[in-house]
């Protein structure tokens, strides 16, 4: 579902219309005056169909005369894990700005249209159904949760737009609740990223395997990532020889974990899996070794984040994420420099690069299904699905193509630890099933 990287851009204006808040009442005639002829003066410059170099991230030279076509992106933008969904919504952004600079979309400028789902399923069912009553939505960028993502899967999916997540790693999303028998659920979703079938294992082989930790304690938050990648961690861990002394679940908004830790500390365990998020593994930390209980709190791509150190997360604390550390990747450096020099105010964190890649995933296949001359219309959406589904690329995360569930064929994974104070990396590889 994120990392340490602090890359910076644009001071964000979503929420700004001329330098004041939506919403916000200014009552000065001069400035309503010179809004008018502002807004005349755009006028006039829309009434043109070639938008010079520079205007709305457009080339100069590039006809968007067949006019605007919107990606749609759902994400966390407020709340506990903003800081992962802003990455994500950057990241997007940076892909549609360069796409319409370099005139890809033949007769259009792109548009993204960014929705905050909180990271709660019934808003992001809200902004699902926001963005599928637009014809002119080719795509939808997200989500970043499991959970958010069940709800929106289908609402999506009945208009047979083609949803791209760089974060959900849950892997009945694709393949159903049932793994030894898999069955896609629906042909309109992929992710960039890979699954917690693979995560959850590859966590169990470093922390039994070779940290040589025995006997274990497992935590989950309740929700769908969070007891589904500590499922596929502690049946790992069993079949390594591990014993999973004790299993227990908190809320997600939590702050004292003071019970669930008495009895957590009284199994005796030598490290804390968590199943969950930052905002409450931080804290579940910082309390455990408050009661003496000086073990390794260990979590996956959730937990993943400079604020889960910021919120307690201690030295020797593990966790694993999704692909090679963006900053080690050969094929990041210009994702990286060009995020850099946009100087968004948020970093593009472990997820940003999926976000990236998944965004040109649909610019390219949006690309090839209208060709030179084509026409948009929301019977393309049928093409677009094909496209993606035989896309093969190389992107800022590596080699991208899509299996016949809609998973990503890059398998590759990291751990990392806490060391003075921040995430470094430990080791990045695969698992292979063994």
């Amino acid at each position: 579902m994120w990392t340490s990287q602090i890359a910076k851009a644009p001071a964000a204006t979503d929420n700004l219309v001329g330098g004041t808040r939506k919403g916000q009442q200014v009552h000065n005639p001069t400035a309503k005056a010179g809004a008018l002829v502002a807004g005349l003066l755009l006028l006039a410059a829309c009434s043109s169909n070639k938008n010079e170099a520079g205007a709305g991230g457009q080339a100069a030279g590039c006809d968007t005369s067949k006019g605007t076509l919107v990606v749609g992106l759902i994400a966390p933008l407020s709340g506990g894990v903003s800081s992962i969904g802003l990455g994500i919504r950057n990241s997007a952004e940076l892909a549609v700005a360069q796409a319409n600079e370099q005139c890809r979309v033949k007769g259009y400028r792109l548009a993204l249209q960014s929705e905050d789902d909180q990271a709660t399923p019934q808003v992001g069912v809200q902004a699902a159904s926001k963005l599928s009553s637009s014809p002119e939505v080719v795509g939808v960028i997200g989500t970043f949760n499991s959970s958010v993502a069940q709800s929106v899967q289908p609402v999506l999916a009945q208009k047979k737009i083609v949803q791209v997540s760089p974060g959900n790693t849950n892997p009945s999303l694709t393949k159903g609740d049932d793994l030894a028998h898999p069955k896609r659920q629906f042909a309109s979703y992929f992710r960039t990223c890979t699954t917690d079938a693979y995560q959850g294992p590859y966590a169990a082989d470093y922390l039994v395997g070779k940290a040589r930790k025995k006997k274990i304690a497992v935590i989950t938050d309740g929700k769908t990532y969070g007891v589904g990648i500590a499922g596929e961690f502690a049946k790992h861990a069993r079949k390594l020889g591990a014993q999973i002394v004790t299993q227990e679940t908190v809320g997600e908004k939590d702050a004292d974990f003071s019970g669930v830790l008495r009895k957590v500390k009284a199994a005796a365990p030598d490290a804390i899996y968590y199943g969950g998020e930052f905002p409450a593994a931080g804290p579940l930390s910082k309390q455990a070794a408050g009661m003496a209980l000086d073990v390794p709190v260990m979590g996956g791509d959730g937990i993943y984040d400079p604020k889960f150190i910021a919120l307690g997360g201690k030295e020797g604390d593990l966790a694993t994420s999704v692909g090679a550390p963006t900053e080690s990747q050969q094929t990041a450096k210009d994702f990286i420099a060009e995020y850099t020099k946009k100087n968004y105010p948020d970093g593009y964190g472990g997820f940003g690069a999926f976000s990236y890649d998944a965004t040109n995933v649909v610019i390219t296949s949006l690309a090839n299904a209208l060709g030179a001359n084509g026409t948009w219309e929301e019977s393309k959406r049928a093409a677009m699905l094909e496209n993606v589904q035989k896309y093969q690329g190389n992107g800022a995360t590596g080699k991208i193509a899509f299996d016949e569930y809609g998973d990503s064929t890059n398998k590759v994974l990291t751990v990392y630890g806490v060391t003075n104070g921040k995430w470094t990396v430990v080791e990045t590889g695969s698992f292979n099933g063994s």
